[in-house]
């Protein structure tokens, strides 16, 4: 990360993680597929109003998984084998607080939650059985992705991808029997992806226990290391709380989608998550530079960690604007996919897609610019650019100009005019804070 060519550096890191992403989509794709063509869109739209309740939760501790996978970096780049080896404990532990802590208050209250985001009548009990499920296996998901965000650290990014490609193999199987031979509708979807996590993370964890570098766990080992946690949370609970947030400012968007009714949620539900294969790349490219940026900042070589922003944007943005047109051209295919018993739906999603999947080249330019000032640990401060220009604008928007024009083209437009409003701010700050590393740094500076 350090070393070498950047552009070959950061496409060899970055495909793995594309086709990780997409693996870990394709559970939520295969629940929605399987119960779309064999219990109809009445279940597709249960599982897709659980959505923005996962998010809510899960992004949180996500937030800091990817804290843990800083540390460690910055750690690597400072060659400091006494801080990757305490950071390391110290994540894996905390991987399973987190994931006992997201499973209680899951269960305990997201069909509530559920309630309050006025979920339609006819699919508010299929969707809380469903998100209760999810939620008692959220160990396995925290396993798995702070193991993962360890690994990734080091630098090798496909090991993640082979896992999960495992996993994800016996997610559709189990989909598949659950519903078409033991009958089940929507829990037998989630039993399959819970059990699929516990496969990914047996599968990581192994990986850590067999290692024989700086990162490699001994269970003997794992306790909290105070220094070290404080490092995680403060680089990782910011960008948590700002996932979070943006969960609780999309769950406000989701409730307006859910005013217009159950065929409109079904669209959504389905043009959402074509829409989540597109984030795949934007999403694969911030988590490259946030491991790239941390270690950069670890080795002092603030020139290239700016050189790399830069190709990591281009880059980024070039890919997903390619497949926001490809989605657009090809949207009523991809929807029939999902919706096979509703046309009405398949037009609805297409007005998303005209609204959010066409301008997806702006959402790399906003998301990858948030990995860089990530990585080189100013995560509170890029948590308050995110927050006002993303959570605050979409409230001001859904409370002004939607409540005065209610259609869903006025809803959907927020999203684009966002990412950009965001990008300008995030980038202006990332250039501001590198100017300043180079100036109050005495060694050569060189890309």
């Amino acid at each position: 990360m350090t070393e070498g060519p950047l552009f070959s550096n950061i496409m060899r890191f970055t495909v793995p993680i594309i086709l990780t992403n997409i693996l870990q989509l394709m559970f939520n794709a295969t629940d929605i597929v399987m119960v779309g063509r064999l219990c109809g869109s009445t279940s597709v739209a249960a599982v897709g109003a659980t959505g923005a309740v996962t998010n809510l939760l899960v992004n949180l501790f996500f937030g800091i998984a990817m804290g843990a996978g800083v540390t460690v970096a910055q750690g690597i780049g400072a060659r400091d084998a006494d801080e990757v080896h305490k950071a390391v404990h110290t994540a894996m532990t905390a991987s399973v607080i987190c994931g006992l802590l997201m499973s209680v208050i899951g269960v305990l209250f997201s069909g509530s939650i559920l309630v309050l985001m006025d979920t339609p009548s006819e699919v508010l009990d299929l969707a809380a059985k469903y998100v209760r499920i999810y939620f008692a296996g959220s160990l396995f998901n925290m396993v798995f992705n702070f193991g993962a965000a360890i690994i990734r650290a080091v630098g090798e990014s496909k090991k993640p991808l082979y896992y999960l490609t495992v996993s994800g193999v016996l997610n559709v199987c189990l989909n598949f029997v659950l519903i078409r031979f033991a009958g089940m509708d929507v829990e037998g979807v989630a039993i399959a992806t819970i059990t699929a996590q516990a496969l990914s993370a047996f599968l990581v964890v192994r990986d850590l226990l067999v290692r024989h570098d700086l990162c490699r766990l001994e269970i003997k080992s794992m306790r909290i290391h105070a220094p070290q946690l404080k490092k995680i949370v403060r680089i990782g609970l910011p960008s948590g709380a700002q996932a979070s947030l943006f969960s609780l400012s999309n769950m406000l968007i989701q409730s307006s989608v859910n005013s217009f009714g159950k065929t409109v949620l079904s669209a959504n539900s389905a043009a959402g998550n074509i829409e989540g294969f597109l984030y795949a790349v934007v999403g694969a490219f911030q988590v490259t530079t946030i491991n790239f940026s941390g270690q950069n900042l670890g080795a002092r070589k603030y020139k290239r960690l700016r050189k790399l922003t830069y190709i990591s944007i281009a880059s980024g943005a070039a890919i997903a604007g390619t497949l926001g047109i490809l989605a657009l051209v090809f949207g009523r295919q991809l929807l029939g996919i999902y919706i096979t018993d509703d046309p009405a739906a398949i037009e609805f999603g297409l007005i998303r897609f005209r609204c959010v999947a066409a301008f997806y080249f702006v959402c790399a330019f906003m998301d990858i610019v948030i990995g860089s000032v990530k990585g080189i640990g100013k995560t509170t401060q890029g948590m308050l650019i995110s927050l006002i220009g993303t959570c605050g604008f979409r409230v001001i928007w859904i409370y002004t100009v939607f409540a005065r024009y209610r259609t869903l083209e006025c809803l959907y437009i927020c999203y684009p005019i966002t990412y950009a409003l965001v990008f300008i701010v995030q980038m202006a700050y990332f250039l501001h804070v590198t100017k300043k590393l180079m100036q109050n740094d005495p060694t050569p500076q060189t890309a």
